[in-house]
């Protein structure tokens, strides 16, 4: 069951949402937000799995909401507007739809969501570095660190880090949720391979990872609460 949201500052926009969302089966609709402060609260104390969001709302609009967003779900748009197509996908989202939308349509981009997530629950993930795809099963993560543009996958099984043309946001989404932990701008650590933490420093085997002030509310929220 995927577990979602509807963000849309228009009731009429909701109840269509909540209508079509209740014809798939495998859609759980969690909650109706009437803007963007609202569902950024509720991402905050629910497991989510999948946003249904519009762009153009007031105050907060949905580019900006993503672009705050650390560990977000997946993704959605829903828009009246066609003009916003190429800033979503910078923003990897799953599907961009443009309002009227038909119901075979919407089908259609929940069926992604459903594979995606499939994908993910599967135990691995394919990384492209050093010009093939490895296949690297999520139970063998130790952590990883980002490089600007790339980031480098510690394993238990490798001496030697996985090197990928990856963001940290790209690499959080292959991530099962509950499983890692943002614990800096530059590191993701898997919960489970967590040896000690004290003060502002985790230890993963031999080795220390900083934790930021900016995410050591989230990382006991998660550790206290896998």
């Amino acid at each position: 069951m995927i577990r979602c949201i509807a963000v849309d500052d228009e009731t009429p926009a909701l109840d269509i949402l909540e209508d079509n969302i209740s014809r798939v089966p495998f859609l759980q609709l969690v909650k109706k937000c009437k803007n963007a402060y609202q569902a950024i609260d509720l991402l905050r104390q629910e497991r989510i799995d999948l946003l249904f969001l519009d762009i153009e709302m007031p105050g907060l609009d949905g580019l900006r909401m993503l672009q705050e967003l650390e560990d977000k779900p997946m993704v959605i748009f829903i828009t009246a507007y066609r003009k916003y197509a190429v800033d979503g996908f910078d923003l990897d989202v799953l599907d961009y739809l443009v309002k009227p939308v038909s119901f075979e349509r919407f089908l259609k981009a929940a069926q992604k969501a459903m594979e995606y997530l499939t994908l993910r629950q599967k135990g691995y993930i394919f990384i492209q570095s050093e010009y093939k795809q490895t296949k690297v099963f999520i139970h063998e993560i130790r952590y990883i660190e980002g490089l600007g543009n790339y980031i480098k996958i510690y394993l238990t099984s490798r001496s030697r880090p996985l090197i990928s043309k990856l963001s940290m946001k790209s690499i959080v989404e292959w991530l099962p949720p509950g499983k890692h932990v943002r614990v800096h701008k530059s590191f993701i650590v898997m919960v489970d391979k967590i040896s000690s933490v004290r003060g502002e420093s985790i230890t993963i085997g031999e080795t220390q990872i900083p934790l930021s002030r900016r995410y050591r509310d989230e990382f006991f929220r998660i550790v206290h609460n896998p």
